[in-house]
């Protein structure tokens, strides 16, 4: 199993997560054709996905379709809470003090 941040940490890993969301399920050649890149990048950007659980694969006939499985992006949302907490509180105390030296 691969780390969920490793896999994310690409922005082409996380536009092929964008499509996914967005279409559903997809084949692998409608995936090469939104990329710049060749059959085989696009094919190891997956293979990083499936790894780590992002996207899940099934076999129709002679095709792969790819569709995203998002339960693992809640363990990057849990540790991404914290700092929205973080900074919501900041700007309430800069919010404050800003309104303080108004008076």
């Amino acid at each position: 199993m691969r780390d969920v941040y490793d896999a994310v940490a690409d922005p082409t890993r996380r536009g092929l997560l964008d499509l996914l969301a967005q279409a559903g399920e997809l084949p692998l050649h409608d995936l090469v054709d939104r990329f710049p890149m060749g059959r085989t990048a696009v094919s190891k950007h997956l293979t990083v996905l499936k790894e780590a659980g992002l996207v899940e694969d099934r076999k129709v006939g002679r095709e792969t379709l790819y569709h995203l499985n998002a339960a693992p992006l809640r363990e990057i949302r849990g540790w991404v809470s914290f700092y929205e907490q973080f900074w919501e509180q900041r700007i309430e105390r800069l919010k404050d003090l800003l309104e303080g030296e108004r008076e």
